[in-house]
């Protein structure tokens, strides 16, 4: 159930109209990292979780309901830029509001090149904003990503934070108005402490790397292959120990010539790791037991009546 509040979350404010810069912020609207997207991806990723994982089914309810809250916000600041501009545009005197927003021949070249490139925010929008990123492409429900498993939907997750944090982080440089900078600002951080809760959840899932179920070859997933030649760099990325396995990287400087002496590197053996295929088969069983009952838990008689409704406003006891 979805209850609306018509307060915003925060206190959005502009100075003043902004057209152009209103057509930057439709990225942050309808487009491929905004807040829709994240709403509807956290939306999505929560209903197979609610049974085996019903404390991250609150959680991605919950970030899920914020980040509409926070395409509300996104959308009142896209119309308070837009403030006057489309009524404006069907008055034909040269005195109007936007013919002095406009003046000068260089400005009204402007507004005709932008209303080029992304012409139906311009006119066929009735002055408000459009679920399209900037250059006016509709928002897709490709946008989403949702694989059904837990670990991967979280690291997906603080993907798409990391990226809306960035996009709010360039589109400031664009505008001077302080409101606006203000409103882009709690934007930006709310991205953070998202990024931080998803982290902390995927950290409460025990074992939670590699994603899915089946374990890599110990053969192969500790090799550095040194595929490029000229300015060779080291790193934790190649050589001491590996940050989940805990295996020791193996430095190969001459990838073809152990291609070659290994038949494809088909007789290779493990090196640097306590890891066997007998010890991974070992862990690959018990995770696909625990992995299926979750499976299992999501889709179960239970979900034949959703909720308890229970009536004291308490957490409800699933049937």
């Amino acid at each position: 159930m979805f209850y609306h509040v018509k307060e915003l979350q925060f206190n959005a404010r502009v100075s003043k109209p902004d057209p152009k810069f209103a057509r930057l912020l439709l990225e942050q609207f309808g487009g491929a990292n905004g807040e829709l997207k994240a709403a509807m991806q956290y939306f999505v990723q929560a209903f197979s979780v609610k049974n085996p994982y019903p404390d991250k089914y609150d959680l991605l309810m919950d970030i899920a309901t914020e980040e509409f809250s926070h395409l509300e916000i996104v959308g009142a600041t896209i119309q308070m830029l837009l403030s006057g501009v489309n009524g404006e545009l069907k008055n034909a005197s040269d005195e109007s509001e936007i013919m002095k927003l406009l003046d000068g021949q260089e400005a009204k070249e402007d507004f005709i090149h932008e209303a080029i490139i992304n012409p139906h925010f311009g006119v066929l929008t009735g002055g408000g904003p459009a679920l399209t990123d900037s250059n006016g492409i509709p928002w897709t429900a490709a946008y989403v990503t949702a694989n059904g498993d837990l670990t991967v939907d979280l690291r997906s997750n603080i993907a798409s934070e990391s990226r809306a944090k960035i996009v709010y982080e360039y589109l400031m440089k664009f505008t001077d108005d302080e409101y606006v900078k203000e409103t882009l600002r709690f934007l930006m951080t709310r991205e953070i402490a998202h990024y931080q809760m998803f982290e902390a959840a995927l950290a409460t899932i025990q074992p939670n790397f590699p994603p899915g179920i089946l374990q890599g070859d110990p053969r192969y997933s500790n090799t550095y292959y040194n595929m490029s030649s000229g300015q060779d760099a080291t790193g934790p990325w190649n050589q001491g120990i590996s940050t989940q396995l805990g295996e020791t990287w193996q430095y190969i400087e001459d990838p073809l010539q152990q291609v070659l002496e290994t038949e494809g590197l088909t007789n290779l053996a493990p090196t640097g790791t306590d890891r066997t295929q007998k010890t991974i088969k070992e862990l690959e069983k018990e995770l696909s037991k625990l992995r299926s009952e979750e499976i299992i838990s999501a889709t179960a008689e239970i979900d034949q009546q959703w909720s308890t409704y229970d009536k004291f406003g308490g957490i409800a006891t699933e049937l």
